[in-house]
């Protein structure tokens, strides 16, 4: 058997091994467990938010909101549950992003598939960066909430820093944009096994349009640090609510986001009650 007939038989048997790994109810168990923290997280972005438009203080980010659940009676185990959860979301994506997605993937066409999969492939990058922090957190290893300022002031000292930083803002604001289509033409609902009401459409929409609003005020916030040349423009999701909330009626646009934020929690947990996988 050729080399490339052995590659052919072990990615087969690893797309077999995948597809029966899918139909177990360990494995949409862990799914559920996953989109329920994923949800949760949200809610806490949410809060936070509330209370930064109030005029408190917090962290409007996901780091905020794990650092949130590490303050609790329970915190080291709830993180446990977190990082489990998004592991378990990081295998599924993956697996989507390696062998296609799912019964989804039999509705479309190849272009549409490979799409798909892309974006699985970025979605797993999400949770694995939320599943590494909350396990950093359980393990006393904290989180930097300078990490954006650093990488961008570490691009901004490459050749052509200035370039790779607008590159990353245009990265950035490019998920944005396809946050805000999927909320508006609603193609989160390809996600959903059931429970395509009214209310949950309303929820899905409110909530990835907020994401994708809330990912191109970050993008703009790369931007302006690649024109100045300072890093410290920079920042992540709470450096943009924080931006947000300075502005002319800030607090009632902060609020108006913190719903938003909310409305996704919300539909997160609907879909780990129905998720299509």
């Amino acid at each position: 058997m050729t080399n490339s007939g052995v590659a052919d038989q072990a990615a087969d048997g690893a797309r077999e091994a995948s597809q029966q790994l899918r139909g177990t109810r360990g494995y949409h168990a862990l799914v559920a467990v996953g989109l329920a923290c994923y949800g949760v997280v949200h809610l806490l972005i949410a809060w936070i938010a509330l209370r930064v438009a109030r005029g408190g203080g917090g962290d409007a980010s996901q780091q905020g909101a794990l650092r949130t659940l590490a303050g609790t009676g329970a915190g080291p185990v709830l993180l446990g549950v977190v990082a489990v959860g998004m592991l378990a979301l990081v295998l599924w994506q993956s697996a989507e992003a390696a062998f296609g997605y799912g019964r989804v993937a039999q509705e479309h066409d190849e272009r549409r598939r490979l799409r798909k999969r892309l974006s699985s492939a970025g979605r797993a990058v999400v949770y694995l960066l939320i599943g590494v922090s909350a396990a950093r957190l359980v393990l006393g290893g904290g989180s930097s909430g300078g990490q954006e300022d650093t990488l961008t002031g570490r691009l901004l000292q490459a050749p052509f820093g200035r370039v790779l930083v607008v590159l990353v803002a245009a990265a950035i604001l490019a998920v944005g944009i396809s946050q805000v289509v999927r909320g508006v033409r609603q193609k989160f609902t390809e996600d959903l096994e059931g429970d395509r009401t009214r209310a949950v459409r309303v929820l899905g929409t409110a909530g990835y349009v907020t994401k994708g609003l809330a990912l191109g005020v970050v993008a703009g916030l790369f931007g302006w640090a690649a024109l100045s040349g300072d890093a410290d423009r920079a920042g992540g999701l709470d450096a943009a609510l924080h931006t947000v909330a300075s502005q002319p009626q800030g607090s009632v646009l902060l609020t108006v986001l913190a719903v938003g934020f909310a409305a996704f929690g919300v539909f997160c947990l609907v879909w780990a009650r129905n998720a299509r996988s």
